[in-house]
């Protein structure tokens, strides 16, 4: 099984375009950039949506399309909210949910995720809509949360990144399950900062 997966894996590699390489390339420096709390998370991010809207179109997958379209336009919501600054000239600083926020943004899961597997029943062919609507769900709320700095933002990608790479494997896409791999330790290693960073910050 092993063998058969890295055997997989290296197919893909070697059947991958140089224009996906380069996105999966600005995805992961997107996600290691929100881990540092860096503004160069979005323009990075921006360039490997861009990229997989154009490689989604072409290929026919349109759900995927419109929800990197959405990724897009959240990335330009949350560039300007990190770089904007309030009347006292201070920058959007890292913070919690309060627990009215933790049942907005699980309400908010639920619906996306109604409405996402709604549109893939009845309008595409998938195999897996629960499955693929509710890890989609998980990754629109993660966005939302990481473009007003919430430190739970960690926590709805590391769902996400967990529950997808069975699904890819399941669909034989080795190089993608080696890619949310990564990501899902990014996104551990995210979590933990962002703790870090806001209570040292609680501390000054």
């Amino acid at each position: 099984m092993i063998q058969d997966m890295l055997n997989l894996f290296v197919q893909n590699l070697l059947e991958t375009s140089w224009l996906e390489f380069i996105a999966v390339v600005f995805g992961l420096l997107s996600v290691w950039f929100a881990r540092m709390e860096n503004i160069l998370v979005y323009p990075t991010g921006i360039i490997n949506v861009l990229i997989y809207v154009y490689l989604c179109f072409h290929a026919g997958l349109y759900a995927d399309m419109g929800i990197n379209a959405f990724y897009f336009v959240m990335s330009v919501y949350g560039w300007y909210r990190w770089t904007h600054k309030d009347a006292q000239h201070h920058s959007l600083p890292i913070s919690r949910l309060s627990a009215r926020g933790w049942f907005v943004n699980i309400c908010a899961t639920i619906l996306f995720y109604v409405a996402l597997r709604s549109l893939l029943v009845h309008f595409t062919d998938s195999n897996v809509p629960d499955y693929d609507a509710f890890t989609t769900a998980l990754f629109i709320v993660g966005m939302w949360l990481m473009a007003v700095k919430k430190v739970e933002n960690w926590i709805f990608w590391i769902a996400g990144d967990a529950l997808v790479i069975p699904l890819f494997a399941y669909k034989g896409l080795a190089f993608t399950v080696f890619q949310y791999l990564i990501f899902l330790v990014l996104a551990v290693s995210g979590l933990i900062e962002w703790n870090r960073r806001l209570k040292k910050g609680a501390e000054t």
